[in-house]
């Protein structure tokens, strides 16, 4: 009786590998089901998926953030599902220990996106609503609304037209499709949470309004360029309140331009506006700029000096002076160092060209 051949068989360690392979497959495979049930829990947290990222990249920030727990199994658990390259770049508030299938779907679709924007100390209104706007994707008309809200006004005692100086400079997250209201409600609020209590009973001491004090912070903000200035800017300023002279102060002069101007000239200072300090006698009738907790605190406790006027040296530190005269000294003195500045600068200049050798014609 003939029988058949029998089939060569794999080679033991073969054999074994495959088994191997099959049985850590298997587990991934059970693993990565089970995480991926999850649990949210927890405050959701940002992750930025950069454009043109690699998934082991957004896995490893996932993992990171303490989005998913393990980033090799998300990756394949992703990978096994063919879901692995539909990833929308953008910063996702994403909560942690969610399913990883709803991950996925806000990744691929896009749900959850965040909106971040930052507002710099110093910006006024007419910085801060085109920035607004492009953000939310809205009409700048939709902002201006909002900052002009009536009821938002006479809610904080705000006797201008707008909001200006009372949207706080911050760096803002909004959720895609935030309106122009929602935004600037949040920034308002913003402002309500840094104002300290304390504050109210220096507006007391001080004589003066909530409005008064968010307006002198909003010029320290525009002038100082030296921390440790802003409590002395501030005494000037108030020095010159008390005595009735005007402020005489160049950046409320830029904010009653109709545009902003590189150098302002003695034409400008004619300009016809409440805001014109050059023209006008005391405050002007707001805020000129969003200023921060710093110039807040320096409105509300000015330093105990004596000064009456200050000019900026080049490099944005001011020299403070009691009367007029000493004044016209400190402004031809940092004139002086203007001058040597730009000589220097000059001498540097014409050094450096006359040490650079000449080029050769066969270069």
């Amino acid at each position: 009786m003939s029988t058949s051949p029998a089939l060569p068989r794999a080679p033991r360690a073969a054999r074994s590998l495959a088994a191997t392979v099959a049985t850590r497959s298997a587990a991934t495979l059970a693993f990565a089901t089970l995480t991926a049930c999850g649990d949210a829990s927890g405050d959701p947290v940002q992750v930025s998926v950069p454009q043109g990222a690699s998934f082991r990249a957004v896995a490893d920030s996932l993992e990171s953030a303490g989005v998913v727990s393990s980033a090799r199994f998300f990756r394949w658990y992703a990978t096994l599902g063919g879901r692995d390259r539909a990833i929308k770049a953008g910063t996702y508030a994403l909560q942690p220990g969610q399913s990883w299938r709803v991950l996925l779907d806000a990744l691929i679709e896009g749900r959850g996106l965040v909106l971040t924007v930052t507002i710099p100390e110093g910006f006024d209104l007419r910085q801060i609503t085109p920035r607004l706007a492009r953000l939310l994707d809205v009409p700048e008309d939709s902002v201006r609304a909002a900052v002009r809200d009536s009821a938002w006004r006479a809610e904080r005692n705000v006797p201008a037209a707008t909001l200006e100086g009372y949207l706080f400079p911050d760096t803002y997250t909004f959720s895609a499709g935030t309106s122009a209201r929602a935004a600037v409600r949040t920034m308002l609020e913003r402002f309500d949470a840094v104002w300290r209590p304390e504050w109210d009973a220096r507006l007391t001491a001080l004589g003066i309004t909530r409005h008064e004090a968010v307006t002198m912070a909003s010029l320290v903000e525009k002038e100082a360029r030296v921390a440790e200035e802003r409590p002395t800017i501030a005494a000037v300023y108030w020095n010159r309140v008390k005595i009735g002279m005007r402020l005489q102060a160049d950046p409320t002069v830029q904010y009653a331009l109709p545009e902003h101007v590189d150098r302002l000239l003695f034409v400008h200072l004619e300009v016809d506006s409440p805001y014109n300090t050059y023209r006008y006698d005391g405050l002007p009738p707001g805020p000129i700029a969003s200023p921060g907790a710093s110039s807040l605190e320096a409105a509300l406790t000015p330093a105990d000096v004596p000064y009456l006027f200050f000019v900026a040296h080049p490099d944005g530190h001011h020299e403070f002076r009691r009367t007029f005269q000493e004044h016209q000294q400190a402004i031809a003195m940092v004139r002086r160092e203007a001058r040597r500045r730009r000589e220097a600068a000059r001498e540097a200049a014409r050094a450096e060209s006359s040490a650079t050798p000449a080029s050769s014609p066969d270069a």
